[in-house]
């Protein structure tokens, strides 16, 4: 089972703030459940998630819209919060004070109500930016790594066009063509819709 809920906010980087709406994910069944991104809004979360156990709060990458409310929902919880190590740079930028309870590395399966996600790196929106993938679900959660129309923005720092575009080939859309791409922002798309504009990114530089 996959939930949604859309949270707003502001991500801030570079000096720069910007309004943005974000995609939480939940993928659980009726007794426990994990949640992919908490983002802005603790008490939507919370309520989404209802009197299920929380299993882990997954963050794709560390920027601050993707994880300002993670430390407040695991405070209410119990549940650890969980992040590729590479992304500790960003991470520190909202929470000096506070590590994540976990690592996450390429390669690691995440099991709950029966269902595996497999943790992918793909760097390039962020260095330790990682997809879920679930093949029993048909669906990969992709962060900002790919989105309906392309890569996710590489134009702020520690983020590099080269390193998404080669995260995206060698990792998403080696994936089958059905897999529904959950992504970080806006709508859903597949990977068979993705995959033939990769020459076209590259072009254009996205």
């Amino acid at each position: 089972m996959i939930g949604h809920l859309v949270t707003s906010g502001t991500f801030s980087l570079d000096g720069g703030t910007w309004d943005v709406d974000n995609n939480v994910w939940l993928v659980g069944d009726d007794r426990e459940v994990l949640v992919i991104d908490a983002a802005h809004d603790a008490d939507a979360i919370a309520a989404a998630v209802g009197d299920r156990r929380l299993t882990a709060i997954v963050s794709t990458h560390a920027h601050d819209d993707h994880i300002d409310a993670a430390a407040e929902l695991a405070d209410r919880t119990g549940a650890p919060i969980l992040l590729h190590p590479d992304d500790m740079v960003l991470w520190r930028m909202t929470y000096p004070d506070r590590d994540p309870d976990r690592a996450l590395a390429d390669g690691d399966e995440l099991t709950v109500a029966g269902t595996t996600l497999r943790v992918l790196h793909t760097p390039g929106h962020a260095p330790g930016a990682v997809c879920l993938y679930a093949p029993d679900l048909g669906t990969v959660f992709t962060g900002d790594t790919l989105f309906n129309g392309g890569p996710g923005a590489t134009g702020r720092s520690y983020s590099d066009f080269g390193v998404i575009v080669g995260s995206i080939r060698d990792r998403l859309l080696t994936l089958p063509p059905d897999t529904v791409v959950r992504t970080g922002h806006g709508d859903t798309t597949t990977i068979g819709d993705e995959a033939p504009h990769l020459d076209e990114w590259i072009a254009r530089g996205h």
